[in-house]
């Protein structure tokens, strides 16, 4: 891990101002490795700039706390949402990881522009990624 670590990715304001115990178990710190390795590592490297994780694994209490639903992948450890600084910036860092993606140097479950590209939302889910490309 080159660029980001688990502890960045389990880093909540909301979670120390509320009190909530947002520390990984199980397998989810394995799943957040992989989300390092095969995709925010690689993204970071070939971005050439910084990029802030907003969200990375959200515990259920913290995930509820943040209006999460209940089937987000935060809570399984495979997703993040990263900021490259401003919209304009993130509009450039998902157009190249979509770059990225159609080069077949990566791969991604979802990919997701949030609110005009307020930050973006990416997943991995190994063995078993769609790939998908969405606007919310």
């Amino acid at each position: 891990m080159k660029y980001f670590t688990i502890d960045e990715l389990c880093r909540s304001t909301t979670a120390k101002s509320k009190g909530i115990d947002n520390t990984p178990a199980g397998e989810i710190p394995s799943k957040l490795q992989t989300l390092i390795e095969e995709l925010l590592d690689p993204i970071r490297e070939s971005w050439g700039q910084a990029i802030t994780v907003n969200s990375g694994y959200r515990c259920p209490e913290l995930n509820a706390a943040v209006g999460g639903v209940a089937t987000s992948q935060h809570r399984k450890g495979e997703a993040a949402d990263l900021n490259a600084g401003d919209p304009a910036k993130n509009r450039m860092l998902f157009d190249k990881v979509v770059d990225l993606q159609q080069a077949g140097m990566i791969e991604f479950d979802q990919l997701i522009d949030e609110s005009h590209y307020k930050w973006v939302h990416i997943s991995y889910r190994k063995g078993n990624n769609r790939n998908q490309v969405l606007h919310l």
